[in-house]
């Protein structure tokens, strides 16, 4: 196969997190032995937008906010397709939370890895829907999307992981993508990404985060434990990270697409049986 696009190089700051995202999607994508031509990753704004441009596959930079209707368009026009929606928290949780909600409850199989530094990175470090109250005079609360994704009766794969533990980084990234590959719905992996230059939280977050697949008793099937347990450690200030939850539960392009025309993408235009549908469809156009 020629290869006709050559990646970038990264421009970040010294010491971002995304750096460990990019190194770590490499990874899983070479260990699954997903081929480039048969991978789709879709972009937000922000830092971490321009990280499509770094992997040797499809890319596709998404207006502001709009990473994951894409990445479901997608999904749903070819099913055999790798889909990847990565961005930031801005980009995903401001502009894209109603998207966000809304995949969580219609579950394709898809994986989205959001950037999380918990500050608009590339704007000069205004407060994010993530920051905590206090940074640069934000008086609001921080979201925790993984407390929204387990209130959505949809959601099937939520994980969180630390790019200061990149071995569990890359094993998150591999268990996601196995997830959307099996046809079992909406992978969604939050990855702690600090920002060097406007809010290096490096200290802070190698301190706070809880593994929680080292702890014994942690049951990431069981919805209400995990709901109280997160609970908890927000109230002691800790990051829970690992596989936070798994279910099951029918993904979207399993009962949304039509089994007799098969998916956009997948269908022979030529075929002759499209002809007397065409002009039965003008036909009733006419009357």
């Amino acid at each position: 196969m020629t290869t006709t696009f050559t990646p970038s190089r990264p421009y970040w700051c010294a010491g971002c997190g995304d750096y460990g995202v990019l190194q770590a999607l490499e990874n899983g994508l070479r260990q699954l032995g997903i081929a480039a031509h048969e991978a789709l990753v879709v972009a937000g704004i922000g830092c971490s937008g321009s990280l499509q441009n770094n992997l040797s596959c499809y890319g596709y930079h998404t207006l502001h906010g709009r990473v994951l209707p894409s990445c479901t368009g997608a999904k749903l026009a070819n099913p055999e397709l790798t889909v990847i929606g990565v961005g930031g928290d801005g980009d995903g949780y401001a502009i894209g939370g109603g998207h966000f909600m809304h995949t969580l409850k219609r579950n394709p199989s898809i994986t989205y890895i959001v950037m999380n530094n918990a500050t608009y990175g590339l704007t000069k470090g205004q407060p994010s829907p993530t920051s905590l109250n206090g940074f640069e005079n934000n008086v609001e609360e921080d979201l925790d999307p993984v407390l929204l994704g387990l209130s959505m009766p949809g959601s099937t794969f939520l994980a969180r992981g630390y790019t200061g533990q990149p071995a569990q980084l890359t094993r998150l990234v591999v268990e996601a993508l196995r997830h959307a590959e099996a046809g079992k719905g909406f992978a969604y992996l939050e990855v702690l990404s600090p920002c060097v230059t406007y809010n290096d939280t490096y200290r802070e977050w190698r301190t706070a985060v809880f593994d929680v697949e080292q702890d014994a008793t942690y049951d990431p099937n069981d919805r209400a434990a995990v709901f109280a347990r997160l609970l908890q450690c927000r109230a002691e200030r800790r990051l829970p990270i690992g596989l936070l939850y798994r279910n099951e539960h029918p993904a979207l392009e399993s009962v949304a697409l039509r089994k007799d025309n098969g998916p956009a993408a997948l269908v022979d235009i030529d075929s002759a049986l499209l002809k007397p549908r065409y002009e039965k469809l003008m036909q009733s156009l006419m009357r």
